[in-house]
């Protein structure tokens, strides 16, 4: 459905080529951009929803009372069924803090969620066999589960903005909800709904744009060139450094990756550069910064940076 806007958008209203940079650039903004708010405004409401029946209070105590890697381990496979993109897990990001799930499991689900997917499982057995894709989904897992964990002892939850986390209003507001009606809970949904919105939507624009402007106007040839000779140390740190930029899910970002492959680039540079593409881009950023801070911000970035490197190394040298 949002594939169609975009190209109806583009190609048919503008009358934009589908081979031209500015056509994919603009049908790419059109249907991402689309999909990202439906699923911001139907998450955040149906989160304010269940907070209006049960309190955040009591959503904490069922997670907290669940052991540690029962929790972490139902995020990391929560997140590997869902078939997100980066931007497209913050909404569900935003609900997990919203209901008082401790910080660490919501960021093993949005670690695994854009990594880890089907059809990109599927793809990776087609391309590279079934050992080096069953590799990788194991990697993104533990990724997930551990890079989870290292984030939990920088203590995010006090780099969560404040009107995310903790106003006393909203929480006035929630206990008010809780003793009503359906619609003074729908009422509360809804305010919930226009809160986040007004806080993050301008940098979902702003994401989102610069995101559709690298999937338009770089072309795959130059990222698949760039690193075809670097097979010295540095050609994995560099794949994950140029993969932030680029913006696509780990199903989009296939043809770049075969273009590598065919290339000689080593499959280790070649994977990092897809986990940086899928898991870790600058659009994702941007729309994270307005619900946590830079230093926690800093850390989810630097985790996933080495994390990625490292396998990157190691499947250079397994295969």
């Amino acid at each position: 459905m949002f594939e169609q806007l975009g190209n109806w958008f583009a190609f048919d209203l503008f009358g934009l080529s589908p081979t031209s940079q500015l056509g994919l650039a603009v049908q790419f903004f059109v249907m991402d951009l689309t999909k990202i708010f439906v699923l911001l405004v139907v998450i955040i409401y149906l989160m304010g929803l269940l907070r209006a029946y049960v309190s955040t209070e009591r959503v904490r105590q069922i997670v907290m009372g669940k052991p540690a890697w029962m929790a972490r381990s139902l995020a990391v496979s929560l997140g590997a069924v869902t078939p997100f993109c980066s931007c497209s897990s913050v909404p569900l990001f935003i609900g997990f803090v919203e209901a008082r799930i401790p910080i660490g499991i919501t960021f093993a689900f949005l670690i695994a969620s854009p990594m880890i997917n089907e059809v990109a499982v599927v793809l990776l057995i087609g391309i590279l066999g079934w050992k080096i894709a069953l590799a990788y989904v194991l990697a993104g897992l533990v990724i997930a589960y551990v890079g989870s964990i290292i984030m939990e002892w920088f203590k995010l939850e006090r780099w969560v903005e404040s009107y995310v986390w903790d106003i006393k209003v909203r929480q006035q507001a929630e206990q008010k909800a809780l003793s009503s009606g359906f619609s003074q809970r729908h009422h509360f949904a809804l305010n919930e709904v226009n809160v986040i919105v007004k806080r993050i939507g301008l940098w979902i624009v702003i994401g989102i744009g610069l995101g559709a402007a690298f999937h338009g106007f770089v072309p795959e040839s130059w990222v698949a060139g760039t690193l075809a000779d670097a097979s010295n140390w540095w050609s994995v740190p560099a794949a994950v450094l140029i993969g932030v930029p680029l913006y696509s899910n780990a199903t989009g970002v296939f043809p770049i990756i075969e273009a590598m492959l065919n290339k000689g680039v080593p499959v280790g540079t070649s994977l990092a550069l897809m986990m940086s593409i899928a898991a870790l881009s600058l659009p994702e950023l941007l729309i994270l910064r307005k619900v946590i801070r830079w230093p926690a911000l800093a850390v989810f970035v630097g985790v996933l940076v080495v994390s990625f490197t490292l396998v990157g190394y190691l499947f250079n040298y397994l295969f």
